[in-house]
Order: C-alpha cells, then sequence, then structure tokens
C-alpha cells in the first residue's frame, strides 16, 4: 500500500510549531483558503528596497535583503497561487541592482554579516552568479511569464553555464533544473537535461523506502540553497530534480524509483506531524522555520503526486 501523510497532524503541528506564513500557505493550499494572507505574509518580509530579508530563508536572519529570500517569496507565491506582480516586480529590480557583472544573483550578498546567519552562508569570492540562485529565480519568473532585462542576462548565465559544466552539487543541478523546466525554448531545454543527465546519476538510484526520513525529502531538500558548504550536503533524491510528475527531468528516473523516493518523503513525517530536515540544525528559531516551510513543501510534492 502506497504511504500518504497525515494532514490532520501537519495541521496541528503547523499550529503549534510553525510561522503564519506557512500557517496561510498550508490553508490556501489544503483547505480552500484565500490568497490574499498569503500575499500579506509574504510581504511582511520585504525591505524597502523591493527585496526580502528578516529570516525568510530561515537560515539567513538578517534583515537585509537577500537572493536566497527572493527566491522563497517568488517560490510561495508561485506555489500558493497567491502571485502578486508588484511585488515581483520589484524585487526584481533589486536583483539587477546589485547583480554580478556578468547577471543573474550571486548565491549571498555581503549584507548576510549584519546579522545571524548558518555558518555555511559566505559571499563568494568575485561575486560571481550562482546557478543555484539564478536558475531557481529565472524558473519561476518564466512560469509566471513575468519579462525584465534581468531575467534575459540571467539566461545568458545559465545557458553559457550549463554549456561547460563539467560538474556540479546537488543543489547547483536543483538550480538547472528549476531553469531547464520552464525556459521557454523547449527544444534547447531538452537538449541541455540530456547533456547534464550524466551529472544527475548519483541521485537516480531508488531511495530506500525503509529509511527514517528525517530529511524533508522532495523539492524541500534542495530549498535550503545552501549548496557545496562546510555543512555538508545532504542526500538528493530523485524528487529533488523532478518532483512533479510533468517535471523536465522525470524522464530521467526509473517509476520505481519516484515511487520509493515517495514512500520514503510520506514516511518522513514525524510523531508530531510535521517534517525535519538533514543538514545541520544551527539556530533554534531557523529549525522551527524550516520544519513550517518543508512540511508544508512536503504535502504539497506528495498532492501532486497523487499521495494526497
Amino acid at each position: 500500500m502506497k504511504k500518504t501523510p497525515d494532514f490532520d497532524a501537519a495541521e496541528s503541528f503547523l499550529a503549534a510549531h510553525a510561522r503564519v506564513l506557512d500557517r496561510r500557505a498550508f490553508q490556501r493550499l489544503f483547505a480552500g483558503g484565500p490568497a490574499g494572507p498569503v500575499r500579506d505574509a509574504v510581504a511582511a518580509y520585504r525591505n524597502a528596497d523591493g527585496g526580502f530579508g528578516h529570516g525568510l530563508e530561515p537560515d539567513c536572519r538578517a534583515a537585509a535583503s537577500q537572493p536566497a529570500a527572493v527566491e522563497m517569496a517568488l517560490r510561495i507565491m508561485h506555489s500558493c497561487d497567491a502571485w502578486d506582480e508588484r511585488l515581483a516586480r520589484d524585487a526584481v529590480d533589486w536583483l539587477a541592482a546589485v547583480a554580478p557583472a556578468e547577471g543573474g544573483a550571486a548565491f549571498v550578498e555581503a549584507s548576510v554579516s549584519e546579522g545571524p546567519h548558518a555558518p555555511w552562508w559566505v559571499p563568494e569570492d568575485g561575486h560571481p552568479a550562482s546557478l543555484i540562485q539564478t536558475g531557481q529565480i529565472a524558473g519561476l519568473l518564466y512560469a509566471r511569464g513575468l519579462a525584465h532585462p534581468w531575467l534575459d542576462r540571467a539566461a545568458e548565465v545559465m545557458w553559457s553555464r550549463i554549456g561547460q559544466l563539467a560538474g556540479a552539487g546537488g543543489y547547483e543541478l536543483i538550480g538547472v533544473v528549476s531553469f531547464l523546466d520552464q525556459v521557454p525554448d523547449r527544444r534547447r531545454a531538452e537538449a541541455a537535461l540530456d547533456q547534464v543527465a550524466p551529472l544527475l546519476a548519483p541521485g537516480r538510484g531508488a531511495p530506500d523506502p525503509e529509511a527514517d526520513g528525517s530529511d524533508a525529502g522532495g523539492s524541500a531538500a534542495g530549498d535550503s540553497a545552501a549548496g557545496d558548504s562546510a555543512a555538508g550536503e545532504p542526500a538528493h533524491t530523485p524528487l529533488d530534480f523532478a518532483p512533479r510528475p510533468g517535471s523536465i527531468a522525470r524522464r530521467l528516473f526509473d517509476p520505481a524509483a519516484i515511487e520509493a523516493d515517495l514512500d520514503r518523503l510520506a514516511a518522513g513525517q514525524r510523531d508530531d506531524g510535521g517534517w525535519m530536515f538533514d543538514w545541520p540544525s544551527w539556530s533554534p528559531a531557523a529549525e522551527a522555520d524550516w520544519r513550517g516551510f518543508l512540511t508544508v513543501d512536503a504535502l504539497r510534492v506528495l498532492r501532486a503526486n497523487g499521495r494526497a
């Protein structure tokens, strides 16, 4: 029998432990809630410069705007169908104002030092574009049809990097497939996926469905944007690269591997009703925020794959 999640237990967990943002997202996705409260909850993390900060990305708790927080703001508004064009466009204007010389988005801006943050949030020398942030943000903007000069340059960065990609960590590959999932040139996207497919091979085996599921699994496991860091990279699984049945990378994985990964993800729900992550926990507040976000995300992935 296919493993399925306990939505009532998850709702109780969120009520007791999660941010208003994640409770509103749950209501929107699974209880017929309105879009407005999700949009308003996201907007609470907005800065005057148009970017997002204040711990919206839980491991980066400084108030200053960060690309990872922009990605999370766009992701939540998109996945909850609570898209706000003005918030999104202002955020991309901010990205353009702080973009690396080549375009795209950096992994993290130097302003991260202005507040508490996980030890793996370290600005890269030379301020280069990041496949992680650039690919995920570009994919979300394409999904919503938001045209912007930043996106044009970001696409150039992604195509150039993919064309030269000889090796990449799991988070970078999530950025790549997020971009390829939505970029309008579908023929080029499919060809690029074939090029990077060998790099996804380590994650293509079926995970052990009897594992304790302590990681968040699904697309959630990649959302920390921690990159190849001192924290160590979690073991990525098929759902990280192909969370939806229509994901471009789904064809690379055996259906049995997807089903086993869905079993593992469903089994990851803990006795308290929530999911947990498998990277180091450095802050009680960050841990609580991540668990709320990942619980909603795990339920979203499971439902998209017919498990709820």
